[in-house]
């Protein structure tokens, strides 16, 4: 069996990856911007990549294990790297390591930008907090007139041992 189905799974989840690199770097100008209404719309745009990512992978998987169990290997520890190692074809082998690479690359992309997205999303947070902290009154305020803090004893002006 050739690797050209793998190659072809391979091809469509760069694309998906792409797609939700350029989603994610979108969701990083939304949230500076702090539009609530885009973000949420997006965040709909990203399950559904979602989705589209993990009917990739699970034809990805398959295609492995169709692979792995017309070469007589066990499906369940096949890797790139064996595969690469069994295929004879060498314009086939330099482009499913290309590809694996590029995805690769594409998947380190992606974690970067997500995690900068997560550090702006928990400083937005932070920030919201803080607005509502000090906007909302705080106990001693609360109480109505005013308190005595000097902690003396007032006296009277009359003076009752005499």
């Amino acid at each position: 069996m050739t690797v050209q189905p793998i190659i072809q799974t391979l091809e469509k989840l760069i694309r998906l990856y792409e797609s939700f690199l350029s989603l994610s770097k979108e969701k990083t100008d939304i949230v500076k911007e702090g539009s609530a209404s885009r973000l949420q719309s997006l965040l709909i745009k990203e399950q559904k990549h979602v989705q589209a990512v993990e009917q990739a992978d699970t034809k990805r998987r398959e295609a492995v294990r169709e692979w792995a169990v017309q070469q007589n290997a066990d499906p369940d520890k096949v890797t790139i790297t064996t595969i690469l190692e069994a295929h004879t074809d060498a314009s086939g082998s330099k482009e499913l390591e290309a590809l694996t690479v590029k995805l690769t690359n594409i998947l380190a992309k992606l974690k970067k930008q997500e995690h900068l997205n997560r550090e702006l999303i928990k400083q937005s947070l932070q920030f919201v907090e803080l607005s509502l902290d000090m906007m909302s009154p705080t106990i001693r305020n609360m109480n109505y007139g005013e308190q005595s803090s000097s902690g003396t004893l007032e006296r009277s002006v009359f003076d009752s041992k005499a």
